[in-house]
């Protein structure tokens, strides 16, 4: 049970990102609250209909759901971390290998047709 999950998607950078987007979500909640009065004779507009309360929380929610997504989406910058390997796991190829096997993709086989009629010219 030591080993950690290797094809789940989210890295320790994405839940950092994830629970900062929380925070702001929390926080942009947390603005919102209040504004009610003890005495119910008494109305306050001006406490109710704040510019805290009326703009700056709601662009902090939509701001935290937007760093969520961000964490949410965001794919691990090294392709080889899902997967548990390391740089040192993957097999180097050979250079000279890889060129000669990309220069007989490049050669132009003959086809059916021309190997055809190249042999009824002799």
């Amino acid at each position: 049970m030591n080993n950690p999950i290797k094809h789940f998607g989210f890295q320790a950078e994405n839940y950092k990102i994830l629970l900062i987007g929380l925070a702001i979500n929390i926080l942009g909640f947390l603005l919102m609250i209040g504004g009610g009065s003890d005495d119910p004779s008494k109305f306050d507009a001006s406490e109710l209909f704040s510019t805290v309360r009326i703009t700056i929380a709601p662009m902090l929610i939509v701001g935290g759901y937007i760093v969520i997504l961000f964490s949410i989406i965001k794919k691990p910058k090294n392709p080889n971390a899902l997967s548990g390997k390391t740089d040192n796991d993957i097999p180097q190829v050979d250079k000279e290998i890889v060129g000669a096997q990309a220069q007989k993709k490049t050669e132009t086989p003959l086809t059916q047709k021309q190997s055809y009629f190249n042999k009824n010219k002799k």
